[in-house]
């Protein structure tokens, strides 16, 4: 009787382990909403549509946090649903995005968030098999303590290189201002309600041109071997090209990278993302315009994955922001201090020189000046690993003071699109890839 009952449990947990064997690989070969973390690195079975997730992870797009939103302190965005349109370097074939909360006073709840590959250029609208729960930490709800970030599991999804990638969180409760990047030169949407996994596009009324909490999206990618940074002020950020064309430098340099590695082995191959913040200067925080880059240095360019290289095009705010003349040199000691922190993590630094901005309303002579002494040290090749001469390739060889009229958005400060194809085309490609100096 015993062995009979003995026969009955062995051959009943049998049963049950089949079937839960059968459940889990049922589920695994599932790659739509709600597909957990596990399956990033399991190969699709024979016959499946899902994509194989090879590769390494690098980042396809990137913001930084600037501030808060103004107008949001009191409400944030309760009961409503974000959903930012982002535009990829590099295609991968799973995704994960970090949020943030750095500037709110209170905990973000999100309670639904999604990830779809957009149905067209700066489209609300999804494609529709590309839609995709978030979960972090395996939970669809996650709480952002004030000040803080999170970085969601990741999820199985073909994601193209240039493309729109749509990315939305539902928040029922405000944290107070809503963290954000002004100037995104992108339409961004807001739906009433929650409207996460809407792939019409239909609910999301709302639109502006800033991006909220989401400050990266990374990828598992066979296309790139690591992540270029751009990181700089305003004339990185693109504040004066073409809104939703993506004709930032960063945006030309993914394009030119992605063009060149095809056609010859030698290109490194790089996702590219920029951390440029309207303003932003080397040595000073500023509440509207950042901290500096000597404060978010560690965020922004060492907390980016698999990062090669960095390319650094900062300073002119440090001269124009000044009431008083700026000290050349303590410019000058504050890069050198980025140089030192890349090297410290085997990152390559490329540098740029300092661009013309006569006519433009913070110009005088003693500032100048101070650009020109600047550009001539860099030049010198005492500060970066190499040199881009940005100040060369856009000013006016009738007056080089001042932008060449083509390259002008017509501030005098900024470039115009033709200006900033200019900025990306004057890397040298074969020059962003190498180890970086060891230390002494």
């Amino acid at each position: 009787m015993t062995r009979r009952h003995g026969a009955l449990l062995s051959a009943i947990i049998a049963l049950v382990v089949g079937l839960s064997a059968a459940i889990y690989v049922s589920a695994a070969s599932d790659h739509g909403p709600g597909l957990g973390p596990g399956a990033v690195t399991r190969a699709a079975a024979p016959g499946s549509a899902a994509p194989v997730s090879t590769g390494v992870w690098v980042g396809a797009w990137a913001a930084a946090p600037v501030g808060g939103e103004p107008g949001t302190a009191a409400d944030g965005t309760a009961g409503r649903t974000v959903r930012n349109v982002v535009h990829t370097g590099v295609g991968g074939t799973s995704a994960r995005v970090t949020l943030s909360n750095l500037h709110g006073t209170g905990p973000l709840t999100v309670t639904h968030a999604t990830l779809a590959v957009a149905a067209g250029d700066g489209s609300a609208a999804a494609v529709p098999d590309t839609l995709r729960r978030l979960t972090f930490g395996g939970a669809t709800t996650v709480v952002v303590p004030a000040g803080g970030q999170t970085v969601s599991d990741a999820v199985t999804v073909v994601v193209p290189h240039d493309s729109d990638v749509l990315v939305s969180t539902y928040t029922p409760t405000s944290a107070g201002p809503v963290t954000y990047h002004p100037h995104a030169r992108q339409a961004n949407y807001v739906a009433e309600g929650e409207s996460t996994e809407d792939v019409t596009g239909a609910a999301f009324t709302g639109a502006g041109e800033y991006w909220r909490y989401l400050t990266a999206l990374d990828v598992l990618s066979n296309e790139a071997d690591g992540t270029l940074v751009a990181l700089g002020d305003s004339i990185t950020d693109g504040v004066t090209s073409t809104p939703g064309a993506n004709r930032r430098w960063p945006d030309v340099l993914a394009g030119r990278l992605r063009a060149s590695a095809a056609a010859d082995g030698d290109t490194p191959r790089y996702g590219v993302v920029n951390e440029g913040i309207s303003g932003n200067r080397v040595l000073s925080d500023d509440s509207r315009r950042g901290a500096s880059a000597l404060h978010r240095f560690e965020r922004d360019v060492l907390g980016r994955p698999n990062v090669k290289a960095v390319v650094i095009d900062l300073g002119i705010n440090d001269i124009l922001r000044d009431p008083g003349l700026a000290d050349p040199q303590a410019i000058v000691d504050g890069l050198r201090t980025l140089v030192e922190r890349a090297h410290a993590h085997g990152i390559r630094v490329v540098g740029t020189t300092l661009t013309p901005f006569r006519g433009h309303r913070g110009y005088d002579d003693g500032r100048e000046g101070v650009r020109q002494r600047i550009n001539q040290v860099i030049r010198a090749g005492t500060v970066f690993d190499t040199v881009v001469d940005m100040d060369r390739a856009l000013r006016d060889p009738y007056d080089p003071r001042s932008l060449r009229p083509e390259y002008d958005s017509g501030d005098h400060l900024h470039p115009s699109d033709r200006g900033y194809r200019t900025m990306a085309q004057a890397l040298d490609l074969g020059k962003l890839a190498g180890a970086a100096p060891a230390r002494l």
